[in-house]
């Protein structure tokens, strides 16, 4: 099973695809801290990429503290799976649950404002 995969018809270059799928790869629990990763090589061969498009990926997740790298080991998983969301995940995965929620209210007859006073309230103790 490879670790990532990227689709050359996307319109996300190659290079955030990698990124956001080893950082999906490690938030789903599919990779964990310790877990050796294929080498540059190997990777960019696996995914038909550029090897310098794969190293440039690692050493930005190495930078970011997701990835660890061994010289003449390899790299390493250090993050654990909340670290390694995107610094953006976490506010999308808020704007789409708020969303979500929303349209329940509305549909259910309920306003915005009711929904934010009970929320307010609940969050104080209230009912």
């Amino acid at each position: 099973m490879a670790v990532v995969v990227v689709d050359s018809r996307d319109s996300t270059p190659i290079y955030a695809q990698l990124d956001r799928g080893l950082r999906a790869a490690i938030a789903s629990g599919r990779l964990s801290p310790g877990d050796q990763l294929p080498t540059v090589r190997q990777l960019a061969v696996d995914l038909r990429v550029n090897a310098n498009t794969v190293a440039r990926v690692y050493a930005d997740l190495e930078r970011a503290g997701i990835l660890e790298t061994r010289r003449g080991v390899g790299s390493f998983v250090r993050a654990t799976a909340t670290e390694a969301r995107s610094p953006d995940e976490h506010q999308r995965r808020l704007r789409a649950f708020v969303t979500r929620l929303l349209a329940d209210a509305s549909a259910a007859g309920f306003t915005s404002e009711e929904l934010v006073d009970h929320i307010t309230a609940h969050g104080k103790g209230g009912a």
